[in-house]
Parts: structure tokens; C-alpha cells; sequence
């Protein structure tokens, strides 16, 4: 028997290819596993689900309770919820979780790069309650709970603790939104007063956060904010270290956790060995990370930051040549 059960939910486009490369590395390393694969996104409805997150997938989640995601796709215009809010909402995945640094071989404007995006997942606008007021006139429900913000400002300081994490900043725009940022700064700041003291901690308006954080990165350490900002802000902050093909990302909830790489399908490039699989591989480690397996986990960092150091095998958006396989394969020989 596996020591562990794994949900893989391979994705859509590239998905199938980066998702295989991540499972290739982690059985390489010695990670025992038994992976279930099950669909979600464009492949579940043209495999007749009729639904982009059909209920085996979801109930595989919740009886293994860990899944690692590649990218999906959602039809657009054609009536179906988001994949990944419905992953969110249905399971509980309160906190996003995207780590960001600077990789040796990566050429970006910026070195020392090194923080977390901690994103409150189920509330905010993408709660996903529109209406129709009249015709042309449509109203957006932005949706803030005191249990929600508390939850998650708990969890950005926990994370930081464990860590060793030194400081906690808050984005906002409750000059202008007084009652639901309001809410998730005043949660915060009791949080961080009662349970944790010994964390540095500080509030920021979050336009001019981001023009901070394009002027100096490493003044920052964890970011924690509302469902929206925390999707905005997560991909600007990809974009200071190389861009989402580097950076991963986990959705975790009190009973189920999902990593996933959080880039696009990319269906222009899917099935011409093209894609960067690191993004799928790293998220592949705070999966391990998560359920215990550090060592292993260490030796796939090791491999894979050797290989983006050395810049001989890496793929185009790396600056290198190689495909997704041959760039795969270097990571695997490392490991040996």
C-alpha cells in the first residue's frame, strides 16, 4: 500500500503535460503515492460531465482530502462557474497561499525577492452575487464576514510563526470601502493583538502598496489581503521574479487542500513539448511540504534550483531551448 493517495487533476491545454513532468519529479525523488485522475474544467465537459467540476472529482477531494491541480480551462459564455471558485467555495479553501522569490538563473529587476501572498479564497466579490436592477444596470454583492476575516488573519499569522516570518502587511482600500475593509482590518489588527503580539505587522491602502512593491519588493515579507486584491496583486508580484511559470500555488482549507500551478492553459502551445512545467513542480512541493514529506521535498528543490542556476537545460520562457521533457529530465537527474 501507498503511503500517501494523491487527486490529480491533470487540467486542460497544457495541463496534461506540465501535470505528468510534476508526477515524474515527485515518483523520482521517492515520493510513495498512489494517484487517483480525475477531470475538471474543459476536458470534463467534453468528456460528458456535463459540468466543469463534476461531483467524482469533488468527492474524490474530500475522501483523500489532497489534490494537485494543473491549469483548466472554463468555456466562457456558456453558463458555467469558475473551476476554481467552485473548488473554493465547495471544499472550504479559505486561504490562498502563493509564495514568491527570486530564482538563481532567472533574470529579473529585482533580487532578495522573498514573500507570500496569504489571499482570503470564498468571500469578497467573487462570492458571485450579481443582479440585473433594470436593464443596463447591473449590481456586483461584495461579501465580508467577521468569521472569514478573522480566519484568514489567523492564518497569515500562524503561517508567519511557523516560518519564521517576520512581518505581516495588510492591503486595503478601506478609506473607500469602510464597512467590508473596514471589517478585514479591524479583524486583522485584533488577531494579530490577542493571539499574536510578537509578529511585526502593519496596514497599507493598496494602490499605494503596489507602487511600493514595483519600487522595492524586499521590503515586504507576507501580504495579506481580500479575494480580489490577493488575485490582482498575487500575479503582479509573479511578475517581479520571472513571471507564473515559477511561482506556485496552494488553496487550503481547514479539512482539504489543493496545490496547483496557477498560470493559463495555454492551449496554443499544448501537445508541442513547449510548456514550463516548474510552476506544476514547485506547487508540488508545498504539497509535500504540507503533508510531512519535507526531505523529499528538499531534494526536488535542490534539483530543480540546480538546473535553473545552471541555465543549460531550461525552456524558452527561461531563456533556454529545451521542451518540457528534456527539461523534465534534467530536474530527474539531478535527484540521483
Amino acid at each position: 500500500m501507498s503511503k500517501h493517495t494523491i487527486v490529480l487533476i491533470p487540467g486542460d491545454g497544457i495541463g496534461p503535460e506540465v501535470s505528468s513532468a510534476a508526477r515524474r519529479v515527485l515518483d523520482a525523488a521517492g515520493f510513495d503515492a498512489q494517484w487517483i485522475e480525475v477531470p475538471a474544467g474543459a476536458t470534463a465537459v467534453e468528456q460528458g460531465h456535463g459540468n466543469v467540476l463534476p461531483d467524482l472529482t469533488i468527492d474524490a477531494i474530500k475522501q483523500h482530502r489532497i489534490a494537485l491541480k494543473g491549469p483548466v480551462t472554463t468555456p466562457v459564455g456558456k453558463g458555467f462557474k469558475s473551476v476554481n471558485v467552485q473548488l473554493r467555495q465547495k471544499l472550504g479553501l479559505y486561504a490562498a497561499v502563493r509564495p514568491v522569490r527570486n530564482m538563481a538563473g532567472v533574470k529579473t529587476w529585482f533580487d532578495g525577492v522573498d514573500m507570500v501572498i496569504v489571499r482570503e479564497n470564498t468571500e469578497g466579490l467573487y462570492s458571485g452575487i450579481e443582479n440585473e436592477i433594470t436593464p443596463g444596470v447591473v449590481t456586483s454583492l461584495k461579501v465580508a464576514t467577521e468569521t472569514a476575516c478573522k480566519r484568514i488573519a489567523r492564518y497569515a499569522f500562524k503561517y508567519a510563526l511557523q516560518r519564521n516570518r517576520r512581518k505581516v502587511t495588510v492591503f486595503h482600500k478601506a478609506n473607500i470601502m469602510k464597512l467590508t475593509d473596514g471589517m478585514f482590518i479591524a479583524c486583522a489588527k485584533l488577531v494579530r493583538e490577542q493571539e499574536f503580539p510578537g509578529v511585526d505587522y502593519e496596514e497599507m491602502i493598496i494602490d499605494a502598496g503596489c507602487m511600493k512593491l514595483v519600487q522595492d519588493p524586499t521590503r515586504f515579507d507576507i501580504l495579506l489581503m481580500e479575494n480580489l486584491y490577493g488575485d490582482l496583486v498575487s500575479d503582479l508580484c509573479a511578475g517581479l521574479v520571472g513571471g507564473l511559470g515559477v511561482t506556485p500555488g496552494a488553496n487550503i482549507g481547514e479539512d482539504y487542500a489543493v496545490f496547483e500551478a496557477v498560470h493559463g492553459s495555454a492551449p496554443d502551445i499544448a501537445g508541442q513539448n513547449k510548456a514550463n512545467p516548474l510552476a506544476m513542480i514547485i506547487s508540488g512541493v508545498m504539497m509535500l511540504n504540507h503533508i510531512g514529506e519535507t526531505a523529499i521535498g528538499e531534494k526536488i528543490k535542490a534539483a530543480y534550483n540546480a538546473v535553473i542556476a545552471e541555465a543549460k537545460t531550461t525552456t524558452r520562457d527561461l531563456g533556454g531551448t529545451a521542451g518540457t521533457r528534456e527539461f523534465t529530465d534534467a530536474i530527474i537527474a539531478k535527484l540521483k
